[in-house]
């Protein structure tokens, strides 16, 4: 069976295990302390980076980016890209707008400092980075709340790896209980049907001991 070396609360390994999910390839999770260096783990990506997925040939592929396209390519139905190049272009700009701009302001300022720091032992949280990921996180709720009142989904009327980018995202940030949902209803409502897909199921059982999730996190209600 194919194999997913990953970390609970990384928002790249989150991504690949919904697009397995949606294509219905059966995997196996591996948890990977990146921080150890494993020789065994270099081996498969000397970056020391999760996700690393290995298929049943042996084949290895990290990076979540790579990941993804290559099993869009590999395995594509259903498609989470679209058929054209114009659709394509967009799923890929949003894909890149909350790996890259999404991580770098939100993520990485929430996420990052209040999990990461405290299971890595990196010292007390930067009092500056939460405030600046709490500033940040409404700009893009409202972004996403402005497409989806102009699109059934982010990229547009298909259910796209940009949905899954996003999601995997705000997943990580629903886990500590950091986003502020009353104040924004379409993000909410385009948050709650992904979370109704059985490919998002695994996610909302995840459970880091010593760390539990909010209840809302699994009730696909709120």
């Amino acid at each position: 069976m194919r194999l997913l070396y990953h970390l609970l609360l990384s928002p790249f390994s989150r991504k690949v295990r919904v697009v397995l999910g949606e294509k219905d390839l059966p995997f196996e999770l591996r948890a990977e302390k990146v921080w150890q260096r494993r020789p065994e783990f270099l081996a498969l990506n000397p970056a020391a980076q999760v996700p690393v997925l290995v298929e049943d040939d042996g084949t290895v592929i990290a990076d979540s980016g790579v990941i993804t396209e290559y099993l869009e390519e590999v395995y594509p139905e259903p498609g989470l890209i679209g058929s054209d190049a114009k659709t394509g272009a967009e799923v890929r700009r949003l894909v890149a707008w909350f790996d890259l701009k999404f991580y770098r302001e939100v993520t990485r300022n929430l996420t990052g400092e209040k999990v990461q720091k405290r299971f890595l032992g990196l010292g007390e949280p930067s009092s500056e980075a939460i405030r600046a990921g709490h500033a940040n996180l409404p700009v893009h709720l409202d972004y996403i709340a402005w497409l989806t009142e102009r699109r059934n989904w982010l990229a547009g009327d298909f259910f796209s790896l940009a949905d899954v980018a996003a999601a995997a995202h705000i997943s990580t940030l629903d886990y500590i209980g950091d986003v502020p949902w009353d104040k924004h209803g379409p993000a909410k409502d385009w948050y709650a049907r992904i979370k109704s897909r059985p490919s998002f199921r695994a996610l909302l059982a995840d459970h880091i001991p010593g760390l539990p999730p909010p209840k809302n996190y699994a009730d696909l209600d709120f």
